[in-house]
C-alpha cells in the first residue's frame, strides 16, 4: 500500500504543511488517514454537472466511512451544447487536455493518495480517464448521469437536438413559432447529460467498460436516488483501492481498452469514442491506433441501438440493462479476467447482469446488425483515415454520390444550409476545421440536424475533417486526415467535383485523376491561422492530427 500523502505530512519538517490544512479543519485524525482526492467539475452553467455538487457529498460520506479523509477541489468543465456553432465550439476538444493537466497539477501538488473523478460531459469524462491513465494513482470515475427524455417529439422523446432539428422545420415551415417555443420548453425536464447516446453517455458508459466505474453506475439518471448511493459506494471502494494498491494502469491497460473499445462498436457510440480512447491509451503508454477500431468492428456485432440509432434513450436503455447486460451479451469477446474498480474481473461484474428483453439490446446470435456501429475509412480524400457511424446511418444511404459544395468553415456551411442553398444530391464539404484548422476541431452537430429538418437527411452528404455531435444521423464522415490545413487533400476538392462515400466498403474518395490531385495539392497555400494568440493558438501548433487522437503531445520523444 502507498500512501503518498504522509512523505509532506509526518514528522518535524513537515508541520507547515499540518498547520495548512489544520487552518481550514482538518484534525490530525484526519491527516493520519490517506488523502482521497475528490475532482469536481461541478457548475450551474452545464446541466450534466449540475448534481455533483450533490454527488460530490455522497462520494466524501464514502471516503470518511471507509477510512479516508476526501479532498475537494475544482476542475473546469464545458457545455458542448452551450458552446455549439459559434467560436466557443473550438475550445472544446482542447480543454479535455486542460483538465487533464489541471486533474495532474493539484494531485502531485498535494500528493493525494487517490482519486475520485467527477463529471459527466463530453470532454470532461475523457480528460479524466486522461488524467488518471498519466497518474496511475488508485482512481474511480463516478458521472453525473443523464437526464429524463423530454416531451414527444417527431416520434420520440425528445432531448436538446430536437432543437436544432426543430430549427430546419421551422424555416421549412413545418412547424410554427408557438410549436417550437413548446418545445424548447420541454426538451430537457431535468439537469443530467443529455439523454441520447451523444458523445457523454458514449463516454460514461465506455468508463464503465473499461472497467473505471462501478458496475451499472454510468446510465443511472441523474435525478434518481440510486445516483447518490453510486456515489458513495464509490467513495467506499475508492479507499479500499488503496490499500489494495488497484492502481488506474492496472485497469486502463491493453487489456481493458479492447474492452471499451468491444462496447462502444457494441452499443453504437459516439464516433469521438475513436479520438478519446486513442487519447487515454497515449496516457496510458499503450500502443493503440485507429485500426483497432475497424479491426473490431468486424468481429463485434451491433446489439444495443439508443438514439440516434432507435427511438430510445439512455434512461430507456438503463431499464433495460445498462451497460452490465451489454457486457454480458459480448462477453466471449472481452477480456474477461482484466480488473475493474470493484474488486472483481470484468466476467465477475457482468456475469448474473439481468435483461429485459430485445426492445433495445439484443443477443449475439440477434444483433441489430453483425457489424459494430462504427467504420473508419480511407480513400484518396482520406489517405490517413476518417470516421463514420453506420449505426446511425440509413442502409439505403451508407452508398452515395455527390456533387461537391465546399465550405472553408462551419458558419459559411451552416448559413448557406439555413438559406435553403444546398440541394439534393450534394456532398456538403467542410473543410479546415480539423485540430489544427479548427482550430479545435469542432463538431458540425448543427448542419447535419438543419439538414434532417429540412428534409435533406436521406438525399445529401456532409464530409469534414471536423467532428460530429454522437446524435448526427444521415449520411456523414468526419475526422478526414490529414486535414485540410495540413495540405490534406480536402483542401484540393472544388465546386462540382464528384464524391463517392461508400461505407460498406470502407472508401470515401474524390472523382478526379491522381495527377490532377496531385497538380491541385501543388498549387495549395496554407492559409493564416484563424486564431493567433491565447490557447486556441497554443493548441492549433502542437495539436496531433485526428487519426492520433487530436492529443498534445505530453510525453518526452528521444
Amino acid at each position: 500500500m502507498t500512501i503518498r500523502s504522509k512523505d509532506i505530512l509526518v514528522g518535524p519538517r513537515w508541520a507547515k504543511v499540518r498547520a495548512l490544512l489544520k487552518s481550514m479543519g482538518h484534525s490530525d485524525y484526519d491527516l493520519e488517514r490517506p488523502m482521497i482526492g475528490v475532482a469536481n467539475t461541478y457548475s450551474n452553467m452545464v446541466p450534466g454537472h449540475f448534481n455533483l455538487k450533490q454527488v460530490a457529498e455522497s462520494v466524501k460520506k464514502g471516503i470518511y466511512q471507509a477510512g479516508g479523509t476526501p479532498m475537494e477541489f475544482g476542475v473546469i468543465g464545458c457545455c458542448d451544447g452551450v458552446a455549439n456553432a459559434h467560436l466557443g465550439m473550438r475550445y472544446i476538444l482542447p480543454s479535455r487536455e486542460v483538465i487533464a493537466n489541471s486533474v495532474e497539477v493539484v494531485a502531485q501538488a498535494h500528493r493525494l493518495d487517490a482519486l475520485v473523478l467527477l463529471g459527466s460531459c463530453d470532454k470532461i469524462v475523457p480528460g479524466l480517464l486522461m488524467a488518471a491513465a498519466r497518474l496511475d494513482l488508485p482512481a474511480i470515475l463516478v458521472n453525473g448521469g443523464p437526464s429524463l427524455g423530454g416531451c414527444d417529439f417527431d416520434g420520440r422523446s425528445s432531448d436538446i437536438t430536437s432543437l436544432a432539428e426543430g430549427v430546419g422545420m421551422l424555416a421549412a415551415g413545418k412547424i410554427d413559432e408557438a410549436a417550437f417555443t413548446q418545445l424548447e420548453n420541454n426538451v430537457m425536464p431535468t439537469c443530467g447529460s443529455c439523454s441520447f447516446l451523444g458523445t457523454a453517455n458514449s463516454m460514461g458508459c465506455v468508463a464503465e467498460g473499461l472497467g473505471l466505474s462501478l458496475p451499472g453506475s454510468a446510465t443511472i439518471p441523474a435525478v434518481h436516488s440510486a445516483r447518490l448511493r453510486a456515489a458513495q459506494s464509490a467513495g467506499q471502494r475508492i479507499v479500499a483501492m488503496v490499500g489494495e494498491d488497484l492502481t488506474a494502469r492496472k485497469i486502463i491497460n491493453q487489456a481493458g481498452l479492447e474492452n471499451a473499445v468491444r462496447l462502444g462498436l457494441a452499443m453504437g457510440g459516439s464516433t469521438n469514442l475513436v479520438l478519446h480512447l486513442l487519447a487515454v491509451a497515449y496516457e496510458a503508454g499503450v500502443d493503440m491506433g485507429v485500426e483497432i477500431f475497424e479491426e473490431f468492428s468486424k468481429t463485434t456485432p451491433h446489439v444495443a441501438k439508443i438514439y440516434p440509432a432507435a427511438p430510445a434513450n439512455v434512461p430507456d436503455f438503463h431499464a433495460a440493462g445498462g451497460v452490465p447486460a451489454v457486457m454480458r451479451e459480448i462477453l466471449p469477446l472481452l477480456n474477461s479476467d482484466n480488473p475493474t474498480v470493484s474488486g472483481g474481473s470484468v466476467a465477475q461484474n457482468v456475469s448474473e447482469a439481468p435483461k429485459t428483453g430485445e426492445e433495445i439490446i439484443r443477443t449475439m446470435a440477434n444483433p441489430w446488425s453483425t457489424q459494430g456501429g462504427l467504420a473508419v475509412l480511407r480513400g484518396n480524400l482520406a489517405p490517413g483515415s476518417a470516421v463514420t457511424k453506420p449505426a446511425a446511418i440509413d442502409p439505403a444511404m451508407q452508398q452515395f454520390t455527390g456533387t461537391a459544395r465546399c465550405f472553408d468553415s462551419e458558419e459559411e456551411a451552416n448559413q448557406a444550409i439555413m438559406d435553403r442553398q444546398i440541394q439534393p444530391g450534394e456532398v456538403v464539404v467542410i473543410r479546415y476545421e480539423g485540430p489544427k484548422g479548427g482550430p479545435g476541431m469542432p463538431e458540425m452537430a448543427l448542419a447535419m440536424k438543419m439538414l434532417y429538418g429540412q428534409g435533406l437527411a436521406q438525399k445529401t452528404a456532409l464530409i469534414t475533417d471536423g467532428r460530429f455531435s454522437g446524435t448526427n444521423n444521415g449520411c456523414f464522415v468526419g475526422h478526414i486526415s490529414p486535414e485540410a490545413a495540413e495540405g490534406g487533400p480536402l483542401a484540393a476538392v472544388q465546386d462540382g467535383d464528384r464524391i463517392t462515400v461508400d461505407i460498406p466498403a470502407r472508401r470515401v474518395d474524390l472523382q478526379i485523376s491522381d495527377e490532377e490531385l496531385a497538380s491541385r495539392l501543388a498549387s495549395w497555400q496554407r492559409p493564416a491561422p484563424k486564431i493567433k494568440t491565447g490557447y486556441l493558438a497554443m493548441y492549433s501548433r502542437l495539436a496531433a492530427s485526428a487519426a492520433e487522437g487530436a492529443i498534445i503531445p505530453s510525453q518526452y520523444e528521444d
